[in-house]
């Protein structure tokens, strides 16, 4: 009775339903997988004889969620995965921000008080304003243990938030783990051990081949059906079926070092997991080595699952995998359906509306920069000139909105009757122009790259919730800021 006094309950309520349990999961598996989507999961899943993808589609709840903000195929949507609220709530709308103070491009997460191991990166997650799942459960339960494992360095720290024990991520360099001291623990001590056996270089040296052959595969590409695929794994390990076999060791490494799961305070590891090719241009499978990496992933979740079972039991865990949005669609299949993607390329505006302004006020340099969504414009060079910030914000408006691609554009403050900026915009990111794209353009910070481009429009992502003691499910079409209340 104390056990379920303790726990008892996975939520008590999500929209209009109910999940009941019968027993406390003592501990809980967060898998954010990038590029995972509904429609690979549906092609393939016929062809999954076993594994924990077969599992999971078999015996989980399964929804698919979208995102009430723009998704630029960064960690915005991990933001809003931990956090259940929206960027503009959250703080983390892009994975870099534009600095007024030195005009130049900075990681979101970085943060120079905090040291690597091993690692030269200074990350940590005092960007992400609110709490997280990580957080919720440590107020809730003190004595709860709670790490991140990941691929990614900043994926991985925004897993953790701000009350994990300790977070590891894939150097692909070093070929060793590496960490972030901004938590209490630095690094897991089974990551350390790992390090001392050289487990990722070992995997590193392996031959990346296709696992069965290439016939066998129902999206090979021409190339592929002549010739296979092949790579060295540590010309592509963050990209390659390894890295999520070293994430998910690692896990359970720490699961079973830290005795998670064994008493009644629940625990929980989030993990950051991967669907992406090195040669992918969409979510969407279209080679072999893709499809390659999601028969991988089955294997290594379904060795997951048997592991935790035999260790504590089936009924005493419960696993989260949710998808994240990556590359979107790509250009091919868009041209096939008569729509093709066009670029709009932001640094070019921005010249072009630095010079209409040295047109209207003088030649000086009016525009500090330009990231996003968002232009910049030189406010101590107006204030400087006594000038109306606001009378220069709607003129550039205007300017914008007479170019080939532009939805609409508006001073910053105007975002507010805006539905969809208003959730995505945060004050660090957010300059003092905004602007929005009509359907089929695509963002470009420069000639050479699309970091920075919305993916789709209307993004969506599989969610699928896993509990050996799951009785009734939720009710309703939850959105990305529902994930956190389907754990709490």
């Amino acid at each position: 009775m104390r056990k379920i006094s303790i726990y008892y309950s996975l939520v008590t309520g999500l929209l209009a339903g109910t999940i009941s349990l019968y027993a406390a999961p003592r501990l809980t598996i967060v898998a954010v997988v990038d590029g995972l989507t509904e429609e690979n999961l549906t092609t393939l899943r016929p062809f999954w004889q076993k594994g924990g993808l077969r599992t999971l589609s078999e015996e989980a709840f399964q929804t698919t969620i979208t995102y009430p903000h723009l998704v630029y195929g960064g960690n915005e949507t991990t933001a809003t995965l931990v956090s259940g609220t929206t960027p503009d709530r959250h703080g983390y709308a892009m994975d870099a921000y534009f600095s007024r103070r030195d005009r130049q491009i900075h990681p979101m997460l970085e943060d120079e008080s905090v040291r690597g191991i091993g690692s030269p990166l200074h990350i940590s997650s005092q960007a992400l304003l609110s709490q997280t799942i990580t957080d919720r459960l440590r107020m809730r339960y003190p004595a709860a243990k709670i790490y991140a494992v990941g691929i990614q360095p900043q994926t991985t720290v925004l897993l953790a938030g701000h009350a994990a024990n300790a977070c590891c991520w894939i150097d692909s360099e070093s070929l060793k783990w590496a960490a972030t001291a901004a938590y209490e623990e630095g690094m897991a001590n089974a990551a350390f051990d790992q390090n001392r056996s050289e487990r990722i270089a070992a995997l590193a040296m392996r031959q990346w081949t296709p696992r069965m052959d290439i016939p066998a595969y129902t999206a090979a590409t021409p190339q592929e059906q002549k010739k296979g695929f092949s790579y060295e794994v540590k010309d592509v390990l963050t990209h390659s079926p390894e890295a999520n076999t070293l994430v998910i060791e690692l896990a359970l490494a720490i699961q079973e070092s830290e005795q998670m799961g064994v008493d009644i305070t629940p625990d929980l590891i989030m993990m950051h997991l991967n669907t992406i090719s090195p040669k992918a241009t969409s979510d969407r499978i279209a080679s072999a080595e893709q499809e390659d990496i999601y028969l991988r992933l089955n294997q290594d979740l379904g060795f997951l699952m048997e592991q935790l079972d035999r260790r504590i039991g089936r009924t005493n865990y419960q696993i989260l995998v949710v998808g994240r949005p990556v590359l979107g669609t790509d250009a091919e299949t868009m041209n096939n359906i008569h729509m093709p993607i066009r670029h709009f390329n932001a640094d070019r505006a921005a010249a072009l509306t630095g010079t209409y302004l040295m047109a209207l006020y003088g030649h000086e340099r009016w525009v500090d920069g330009v990231y996003g969504n968002s232009i910049f414009l030189n406010r101590s060079l107006i204030e400087q000139k006594r000038l109306n910030l606001e009378t220069i914000q709607r003129q550039v408006a205007n300017f914008l909105m007479d170019f080939e691609g532009v939805q609409i554009a508006m001073p910053s403050h105007e975002a507010i009757y805006d539905p969809l900026l208003r959730h995505s915009q945060s004050k660090r990111s957010t300059g003092d122009v905004l602007y929005l794209l009509q359907p089929g353009w695509r963002l470009m910070q420069d000639e050479n790259t699309t970091i920075d481009h919305v993916i789709d429009e209307n993004p969506s992502s599989p969610l699928l919730l896993w509990s050996g003691t799951l009785r009734s499910m939720p009710q309703g079409q939850p959105d990305a800021t529902d994930v956190a209340d389907l754990l709490f």
